[in-house]
This record gives C-alpha cells, structure tokens and sequence, in this order.
C-alpha cells in the first residue's frame, strides 16, 4: 500500500513537470556543444540542482557528475544514468529551438535524456524522506567520442557502492508509447582504426618503378570482406565498414601513401579479438605483397551492452505491473546495432538499459545521427515514468 501511494504521487508530479521537462529539453537543443567540450551544459544542469536538497560531486577529468539523494534509511544504491553531448552535425529542422551552434546539434536524443532525468530527479528528491536507500544520479558527458565519458567516472569510482544502473535511450524506430528491451547480449561492441599505406609515388606511365599505395589500399578494401564472411561463425555478429579513403591525387601521378578509416561492430567479445587479428595479418601480408609499409592505429573501445537478466526481468516487469497509461506496448526488441558507453556501467555492475519510442506522430522517419533527427516530446515524459516506476520498484520492494 506505501509503495502504490508513492509510485501514484511520483506520476502525478511527473505528469505535472512535464512543460518544465520540454522547457529543459528545448533549451538544451538549442545550445548543444561536442563531446568532451559541455562545459556551459553540465553548469546548465548543476544550476538546476543548487537550490534542492542534495549533494553534487564531480567524477572525472571531463564535465561529469553526480547528484546523490539519500533517503536515510537503510536500502540498496541505484544508479540512474544520462549523458548529455550532442554531434558535430549540422541541423536541418526549423524549429524555434533550433540548434544555436553551428555544426552541432543533438542528434541523438541526449538532451531529452538529461531533460527527463533532471525533472525525475527533483521530484526524487522531494519524496526521498519516503524512500530506502540511495539513489545516484549520473549526468556523464562524451557518450559519443571514443574513449567515453563514462570510462572516466568509472576510473573516478563513480560506481563505488551503487548495486544496479538503470539507463534508457529514446528510439525514433520506435512509435511513441512502446518500451523495448533485450536481455543479455544487447548493444554492440565497437572497434575503430586508422590505417595508412606507404609505398612509393611517381609517374603513371612508369607504374613499374613505384609502389602503389591506392592499388594497396583497394587490395585492402576487398580483403577485408573475408574477414566477416570467412572468419566468423554465421551465428555470430559482425561488421567491418570503411568509412572514408584518402586517395585523391592527379590522374597521372601514383600515390605514394593513402589513408583509410574503418568501423568494427561486433556482439562477442571474443569476436573482437578474431577481427582484429585478421585485420593485422591482411595488413602485413599487403605489405610484402605490394612492397608499401602499413601503419594501423587500432582503437578497441566500448564493450558490448550486456543486460543482466534478472534486474532487467525485474524492472521490465515492474513496467508491466504499473500499467502506464503513456505506455501501449511493453516488447523484447531483440539485440540493438549501436554501440553505446553505457556498457562501461554494465561491465562493472549489474545493469538494465531500455528504450522509449519516440516515433514523431506523423511516423516520419528521422534517424539518430541525421541532419533532421526529430523526437516526439511526448517521450519525456514516458522516460521520466518508466525510469521513475522501475526505480521506486528496486529501491522500496
């Protein structure tokens, strides 16, 4: 009975903040700034929290930090997450909140997720005197730049006695009113690498006394199609993706170095390890195959976004029991092609990552990292009911 009285007067006041949540929301669209550069965003967000009553601490070298609300009495830590960086793109909406920054923009649905969060976490903290335990709140910036924001505060001790993390993404490829989850195995891992071929330059009509690095690198380029399709289990997940190759030249003079730039996923983390390896022996075997020198800068980073099965069932579960009447649709939507550094968190502790539909009423299709990325704002305040109902389950059942 304590507990359904508190999850009703915890949606109530959600359901009241939510212009403030859009407010928030809007602000932080129009004013985005670049991983590791949300120096103006994290005071943003601090000055929301200075005249409520708890303690914010720095965690990290970057802008991260943490808001603590202590209720107590004696209970569980959870750790509630959000980051709050926005992409090097150039926006593409006319909205009246439009981003303010040229060649940046939230493309991505952070600042809906510290929106929610700031606005969930002021009503936690006026009913904390009702609650068990602790909950930490995690505003972390640089989701989106290798290596992470969240790698930072976790070598800060940032998960220093927090029992569970919850965390959640908006999705556009999810209509608005559906909660997805998976468990285990949820979000892809990633690698990312730089690779130059050096050979040597001269003139087209004498390709016999250069080393090609273009021929080289195209060589590469086709070799590496053998390492999906050859070297991986058909069972396993994988991808291996060059983004960009910097040949351009005259047409009558042969390179003598060219630049490529490739992006590895993969959902095992022993599979990480098969990639890379194969990616090396191409490289070394392209070396004495066209006389050139290969230089590969390999970054293996995030890990794959594993869920722990049983606080995942439990907070999915708590979703379902709490009907919501913002939520139509509870469903497993199955391991998700992202990558994301909120598995940093998961890799330490025991951890639940879920995601609202924020599929724009029309059912338009605006993408995460696109120009014209668009998020229905009824989202918010879905985020902030779902994050809130799972939370007051873990802490007070």
């Amino acid at each position: 009975m304590i507990f359904m009285t508190l999850q009703t007067d915890l949606m109530a006041k959600l359901t009241a903040d939510q212009p403030e949540m859009v407010a928030i929301r809007r602000h932080l669209h129009a004013h985005p700034e670049l991983s590791f550069h949300e120096k103006a965003t994290a005071a943003y967000i601090k000055a929301f929290y200075q005249p409520l009553d708890c303690t914010v601490t720095d965690y990290g070298t970057g802008y991260g930090f943490v808001v603590e609300i202590d209720s107590g009495q004696p209970g569980p830590t959870l750790g509630l997450r959000a980051d709050f960086d926005a992409l090097a793109v150039q926006e593409d909406n006319d909205l009246p909140f439009k981003s303010q920054n040229p060649g940046v923009m939230h493309a991505c649905g952070h600042d809906a997720h510290t929106a929610y969060l700031m606005v969930l976490a002021k009503n936690l903290i006026a009913l904390k005197a009702r609650l068990k335990g602790r909950i930490r709140i995690i505003h972390q910036p640089a989701e989106e730049v290798s290596p992470g924001g969240a790698k930072d505060m976790l070598a800060a001790g940032v998960l220093t006695d927090v029992d569970r993390v919850l965390g959640l993404h908006v999705m556009t490829s999810m209509p608005t009113g559906s909660i997805g989850y998976h468990l285990n195995e949820t979000q892809t891992g990633r690698g990312n690498f730089t690779l130059t071929f050096t050979g040597k330059g001269g003139h087209a009509s004498m390709p016999h006394l250069s080393n090609d690095a273009i021929v080289a690198g195209a060589y590469f380029v086709t070799a590496l199609q053998t390492v999906v399709s050859r070297r991986i289990d058909p069972f396993d997940t994988a991808s291996v993706t060059i983004g960009s190759f910097d040949g351009v030249g005259s047409y009558n003079a042969i390179k003598k170095s060219v630049t490529l730039k490739g992006d590895v996923r993969i959902m095992k983390e022993s599979t990480r390890k098969v990639v890379r390896e194969h990616i090396e022996k191409i490289c070394h075997g392209i070396e004495t195959m066209f006389g050139v020198t290969a230089e590969l800068d390999y970054d293996d980073n995030y890990p794959v976004l594993v869920n722990e099965p049983k606080f995942t069932t439990q907070m999915i579960d708590s979703l379902k029991a709490a009907a919501l009447p913002e939520i139509n649709q509870i469903f497993d939507c199955g391991p998700q092609d992202p990558s994301e550094d909120f598995a940093y968190f998961a890799q330490n502790t025991p951890s639940c990552f879920f995601y609202v539909g924020c599929q724009t009423p029309d059912g338009g299709n605006h993408p995460h990292h696109s120009p014209d990325f668009m998020l229905n704002e009824a989202s918010l305040l879905i985020a902030a009911k779902a994050a809130g109902t799972a939370a007051l389950a873990y802490l007070c059942h």
